[in-house]
């Protein structure tokens, strides 16, 4: 049986209390109204001067300001300017809340990505992994904390606690109010909050279930005299791959792509698969290498660890395919509606853009492609650190530049939001692994798997 150490505990129990003060340090610097933006704009433009150029500006205008014509013009752009300020007043304000839910869809999705891999491991009664079985459950016991929290961020964004969706502000439906969008209300059958989050509901609730009795089973199976539950599992396994292939699908489309509800993938449902699915598959490598460092998993020896790094590697080039599938296609097209989504990312976010190829491609490429590298534990690390941290950052641009707009950095909330999360994650994984033995000793294939060599 596996020990929850206490060292590791109490990090896991920091990392979330600096997480949480960081957090709240987040939503209580954000702009309490659009003086205090206008105050943040004039100082980021023009330094300390900023303020006395404008008062000199506007003093300078009124002097010249003396036709009907241009008093006109001065109401319009003083209406623009307004306008620009609410924008701008609205994505900063989203800064912490964007923060946050990058960081939770993050982590959950990532748990996702490894309750899928333990599902086609069932399905393909795998010989080689059941001796990392008990590596995944405890992975994916993250899931219900981290699936409740998210579907609370939800709940909150309709009840309009941030402007995170867009489609769900007040009167974008509505053709006599001035916020009227009629792309967005053209959706406004699927793309309503009603709807959405039984969506959401539906799809968080399957997923758990789907977890709970797969444990379930396995553990059952251990006490048993046949493999009854072994094929309960196959059964539940396969009519869960089904459900889930188009559960996520419309998950991408609801919690991701509708940030930016103007815009459309075909693709985009492949794409956020394969970010979190390679970031599972990671973080079962990490975990076990670390069990495997502290002298538990006795059965587990390079040739699985040597498996899990070609997953690795195969999945961050699936990943990139798909990147640039969709990238190509739609910048070569140059369609305006289309092509607004990669332009804004090109210029505002250039660099965690294509930082994230480099980290989730060329970095792994270059490192895995070596077969005796994918053996060594510290390569495993180092490529799974930088993996994980890449598809982070593809998250990020994701979701950021529909929510803050060229308003983004990395600071605080961003960084708080991750170590929450992150303590939250080895708090909930680490203290499920002690809770059943760490050998699935009753399954089918152990013994296969106990000598597994490649």
């Amino acid at each position: 049986m596996y020990t929850f150490s206490s060292k590791l505990k109490t990090f896991s129990l920091i990392l979330m209390a600096v997480g949480i003060l960081g957090i709240g340090y987040g939503f209580l610097n954000a702009p309490k109204d659009i003086h205090e933006v206008e105050n943040i704009l004039s100082a980021s433009s023009h330094g300390g001067h900023g303020e006395a150029n404008h008062e000199e500006a506007a003093a300078s205008h009124d002097a010249h300001a003396t036709t009907a014509h241009e008093a006109k013009s001065e109401v319009k752009e003083h209406a623009e300017h307004e306008e620009h300020l609410t924008h701008v007043f609205h994505q900063l304000q989203n800064k912490p809340w964007s923060a946050l839910y990058v960081a939770c869809i993050f982590f959950m999705l990532l748990t996702m990505g490894t309750l899928v891999f333990y599902a086609i491991q069932q399905v393909a009664v795998a010989g080689w992994s059941p001796v990392l079985f008990r590596v995944m459950q405890g992975i994916t016991a993250y899931l219900p904390v981290g699936s409740a929290i998210f579907f609370v961020i939800l709940v909150l964004c309709g009840l309009h606690f941030n402007h995170l969706f867009a489609w769900m502000n007040e009167g974008v439906t509505d053709p006599s109010s001035a916020n009227y969008d009629e792309l967005i209300a053209g959706k406004a059958g699927y793309l309503n909050f009603g709807f959405w989050i039984v969506r959401a509901a539906v799809f968080i609730i399957g997923w758990n279930l789907y977890r709970h009795f797969s444990r379930k089973n396995c553990l059952a199976q251990d006490e048993s005299n046949d493999n009854t539950n072994y094929k309960k599992n196959f059964k539940l396994s396969a009519g869960f791959l089904v459900f889930f292939i188009v559960s996520e699908s419309i998950m991408s489309w609801d919690w991701i792509m509708s940030v930016d509800p103007h815009w459309f993938s075909t693709l985009f449902g492949w794409y956020v698969f394969a970010s979190f699915f390679v970031s599972g598959i990671t973080m079962i490598a990490m975990v076990t290498v670390y069990l495997k460092s502290k002298g538990y998993l006795e059965y587990v020896n390079t040739s699985h660890i040597h498996d899990l790094a070609k997953f690795m590697f195969g999945i961050s080039v699936f990943w990139t395919y798909l990147w640039f599938s969709q990238f190509m296609l739609i910048w070569y097209a140059d369609i305006p509606e289309e092509i607004t989504y990669f332009v804004t990312r090109i210029n505002d976010y250039n660099l965690p853009f294509f930082g994230a190829v480099v980290m989730n491609f060329v970095f792994p490429l270059l490192i895995l492609i070596n077969t005796d590298f994918k053996r060594i534990t510290w390569v495993i690390v180092m490529a799974g650190i930088v993996i994980l941290a890449g598809h982070y950052i593809d998250f990020f641009n994701m979701i950021m530049p529909g929510t803050v707009g060229d308003q983004w950095f990395i600071g605080v909330p961003e960084i708080s939001s991750v170590l929450f999360f992150l303590g939250l994650f080895i708090f909930t994984v680490f203290s499920a692994l002690t809770k059943a033995p760490l050998l699935a000793k009753r399954n089918p294939y152990i013994e296969e798997s106990k000598h597994f060599h490649y």
